[in-house]
């Protein structure tokens, strides 16, 4: 069985932990799309760890983790991740990196921190890991292929004709050094070194694998509103951030995928620029980013600040929509417990009227939140197992944005743990 893992909203939905915890039952794990510019964060009983490009199923030894042909591979950062969780005690993970797969060079992340230093005051909030630049190159096709590496004769023309074209942006546009095709190719013969134990047809594997009945699990970076046709283009990711993706990225057929997990936080939180509805500000904001996450609601990846606000059901319920869900994992509803009353917003009020449907974005900078507040449960939640044994007031809480969204709430998440979860 196939099961997607993914994001209802601007991603740090707590995907890394639901992966984790499925991953248990599951004989692959599958990173489908994206590259290391967003990170999951993981807790388990080997300690607390932030992943960039390793699927968060790396910590079982009965996995095999994927590295699909739709992520963008930055080779080194993912043989440092694979090094730095070996280091701390867990069994080195078995990990296939796709043979179509395409790689992060070095000049993307420079371009990448160019533009942005360019745009000034009108940037995109960029991580500066090279990815929308990658993905332009891989549109454009003038990316490198990790199955090129097996091709010298290739590489070493294409070097020179990648120099050609970068090095006039770099000359004219950003005013930088600029690439020798020869410092590219030995660049490229690194990466080689470390990647070709582990390169394969994984699609073919993959085909292998449902064929034989494995439980794969395809987990997806970010979230609905950060992909760029339905997202809130342009404050968006360069790839599909939606479980429908995950065929393509993964290379497996659509009509496999038979369950989509979508990932809601019980609040709302966001990195980077953009529409942001239900966003809070000031002491209200502190407060809440303070207690949020495990050791408050900082981005895995920059360890910027995240942008607070109240639960969205318009954003999550189309985020869902988006997405297929079929099943709701509701997380970090344990941080809620300090709160007398717990705004949530219905509707979005755009021009004078009141929608529950979530607009195109020049709509979307014009919307104000319709709150309506509900009375809060006043106490700690972690540890509880069963789902009739929650206060009232936090049942209510989750029936209530279950009824808005549309889409069955079947996990609760209430602590950072792997154990941390409730059924229903």
């Amino acid at each position: 069985m196939v099961k997607a893992v993914v994001g209802a909203n601007w991603g740090d939905e707590g995907k890394g932990k639901i992966t984790d915890m499925l991953a248990r039952e599951a004989d692959i794990i599958v990173r489908f799309q994206g590259g290391a510019n967003a990170g999951h964060t993981i807790i388990n009983n080997y300690g607390k760890f932030a992943l960039h490009t390793l699927p968060s199923g790396v910590f079982y030894d009965h996995t095999t983790s994927i590295i699909g042909n739709g992520v963008a591979l930055d080779v080194p950062v993912l043989f440092k991740e694979v090094q730095s969780i070996v280091d701390r005690g867990v069994p080195q993970p078995k990990i296939l990196v796709s043979d179509r797969a395409q790689m992060v060079m070095s000049y993307h992340k420079n371009i990448d921190a160019y533009e942005e230093e360019r745009l000034g005051g009108k940037s995109f909030g960029s991580t500066k890991s090279g990815i929308a630049p990658f993905y332009s190159d891989k549109f454009a096709k003038i990316g490198f292929q990790v199955s090129e590496l097996f091709d010298d004769a290739l590489l070493k023309e294409k070097v020179v004709r990648i120099a050609e074209q970068k090095n006039v942006l770099l000359e004219h546009l950003y005013h930088k050094p600029l690439i020798k095709p020869e410092e590219l190719f030995e660049e490229l013969m690194e990466y080689k070194k470390m990647v070709e134990p582990f390169v394969c047809d994984t699609a073919l594997y993959l085909h292998n694998a449902v064929k034989e009945g494995k439980n794969i699990l395809l987990e997806g970076q970010l979230g609905t509103l950060k992909d760029p046709d339905h997202g809130i283009y342009p404050m968006v990711t360069s790839s599909s951030t939606l479980a429908g993706y995950g065929a393509i990225g993964a290379g497996i057929p659509p009509y496999e995928i038979q369950k989509v997990i979508t990932v809601c936080k019980a609040y709302s939180s966001a990195v980077g620029a953009g529409a942001f509805v239900s966003e809070i500000f000031g002491e209200e904001a502190d407060e809440l980013r303070k207690r949020g996450g495990d050791g408050g609601e900082f981005g895995a990846t920059t360890g910027r600040p995240r942008r607070m606000g109240w639960f969205d059901c318009v954003a999550s319920k189309y985020g869902c929509r988006l997405q297929g869900a079929t099943d709701v994992a509701f997380t970090v509803l344990d941080v809620l417990g300090y709160l007398d009353e717990i705004p949530v917003c219905t509707g979005y009020e755009i021009g004078g009227e009141v929608t529950k449907e979530f607009p195109a974005t020049h709509l979307l900078e014009k919307a104000k939140p319709v709150l309506k507040r509900l009375p809060g449960w006043k106490c700690d939640i972690r540890g509880i197992k069963n789902y009739e044994e929650l206060p009232e007031n936090c049942r209510n809480y989750i029936e209530f944005i279950e009824g808005e969204i549309g889409y069955p709430i079947t996990m609760v998440s209430n602590g950072p743990g792997r154990e941390d979860i409730i059924y229903r």
